[in-house]
């Protein structure tokens, strides 16, 4: 416990991986190996930077002072500055030459968009557990018919596996969209106050070759092949756009499906995973509520939410370059990326766990089957010489009254009174031979079985698992 306010994002939620990726001193290292880049750049492109200084850097890039660096902040009130200094004391061979033509978003930006691009990575293969999960559900549950539902009133049949390839499909949606946000992401590279390299046309005595190289071997160092063709002083904030829009994309599937399975839980269908000593209610002792379905969507909403700060800040960067987007990023990006992570590890939780009450689902089919078969029920009686619109006029009229029987409370009797017709031609055991479910799911199996075919390569090598939660 602490008497400091913790975001339960970092005390609850996230993963550990997310955490640290996410952490100040993974931020601040990142820095610091920019730097050593930079200097290993200018060095090989002929600017007065030894070997031995760059040595010397590359040796202090994990022992950071952060003392040093709040009491130097205090004073400068600079970040960047700060660490500057502290790391110039910790290479004192090297203090004149870090940051060498650089200003402050060659490190907060350039380290930004590799974090970024890791997180990405690992949201991509967190999507993928979720996928891998459902993946097997559909499969075992292709061939079992369910009640479907439109306007969430009863409708034909479908089965249970074709509607969990209805989330992947959201799901893979979403996968596509962070693979072309990764493909996507450029480096800012050195570029200066301004985005002219003024400073550097300055020490390369303007060998705009140089300079290029510079910038390449950079990027290099960090795994992008490419840098922005321009900017300013900063990377363009669009990207955070895209970025965030990705992870709200995320929320926006996961809370559909989990939404799903509460009203199928409330009809006691299906019920996320429940452990043997977990209480559902303080007072209701018998409750069995679908909490991390609800706590999905409560962070779900969250991150769509958040997903907003992005196009907010995209749109009003001003000229070069604003410092109003700082504050704003510091906090709306890593959140949603926490967040994120916390609805994909509760999915997969959920997904790995769902349990199916077959006897349920079968007696709401049942229920219902009559008035679904009444179709295939008009066809035989006009096969049998019934008139087409007085058939159609007899179910209807039945159908009413049966459901307003049902609305009493009572038992569907839809068969027995369209056996009471004479001119229907059908007594209630020949209908009964055309209720069976099966008949009456189209083509589900096959549809969920090309889904999770055309799915499958994604999901080769990924670990079928439920992820360990805080309840």
């Amino acid at each position: 416990m602490t008497n400091k306010y913790e975001s339960p994002l970092s005390s609850r939620y996230a993963s550990d991986y997310m955490l640290e990726l996410f952490s100040s001193d993974t931020r601040y290292k990142t820095w610091r190996r920019l730097w050593v880049a930079l200097a290993k750049a200018e060095m090989e492109l002929g600017l007065p930077v030894t070997d031995s200084q760059v040595k010397e850097l590359e040796a202090h890039i994990d022992d950071i002072d952060y003392e040093c660096v709040a009491e130097r902040e205090k004073q400068v009130r600079h970040d960047v500055m700060a660490h500057v200094y502290a790391y110039g004391k910790a290479a004192p061979s090297a203090a004149g030459i870090i940051h060498l033509g650089a200003t402050s978003c060659y490190v907060t930006d350039n380290a930004d968009l590799v974090i970024y691009r890791e997180g990405l990575k690992y949201i991509r293969q967190e999507l993928l557990k979720v996928l891998a999960n459902l993946s097997d559900f559909a499969i075992k549950y292709k061939d079992t018919p369910t009640l479907g539902y439109t306007h969430y009133q009863p409708a034909q049949l479908v089965t249970i596996g074709k509607r969990a390839t209805l989330w992947m499909q959201d799901f893979l949606s979403d996968l596509n969209e962070i693979d072309f946000a990764i493909s996507n992401i450029k480096f800012l590279g050195c570029r200066g106050t301004t985005g002219t390299e003024a400073s550097f046309a300055e020490l390369f005595e303007n060998d705009s070759e140089k300079i290029n190289e510079m910038n390449k071997k950079i990027a290099s160092d960090f795994g992008f092949t490419e840098c922005f063709d321009v900017c300013g002083q900063t990377y363009p904030r669009k990207v955070d756009s895209r970025i965030l829009n990705c992870l709200s994309s995320i929320a926006q599937s996961a809370y559909r499906m989990a939404n799903d399975i509460r009203l199928l839980q409330h009809d006691r269908q299906i019920e996320e995973p429940f452990e043997k000593n977990q209480i559902g209610s303080s007072a209701m002792a018998y409750k069995r509520n679908p909490m991390r379905s609800e706590r999905i969507c409560s962070l779900s909403r969250y991150l769509m939410a958040d997903a907003l700060n992005a196009p907010l800040t995209a749109s009003t960067q001003w000229l070069e370059r604003t410092l109003d987007d700082s504050a704003n990023r510091r906090i709306s990006l890593p959140e949603g990326f926490l967040c994120a992570d916390a609805v994909l590890r509760l999915a997969q939780n959920v997904t790995d766990g769902l349990h199916v009450n077959e006897k349920i689902v079968e007696k709401t089919v049942r229920e219902y089957l009559p008035f679904i078969a009444t179709e295939n029920l008009m066809m035989e009686a006009v096969k049998r010489g019934g008139d087409r619109q007085q058939i159609h006029e007899i179910i209807r009229k039945c159908s009413m009254e049966a459901t307003v029987k049902m609305k009493n409370g009572e038992e569907c009797d839809l068969l027995t009174r369209l056996a009471g017709e004479k001119e229907f031609g059908l007594d209630e055991n020949e209908m009964n031979q055309l209720l069976t479910p099966s008949l009456y799911i189209g083509r589900c199996p096959e549809q969920t079985v090309a889904f999770v075919e055309k799915v499958k390569p994604l999901l080769e090598g990924i670990e079928r698992k439920s992820a360990e939660i805080n309840l």
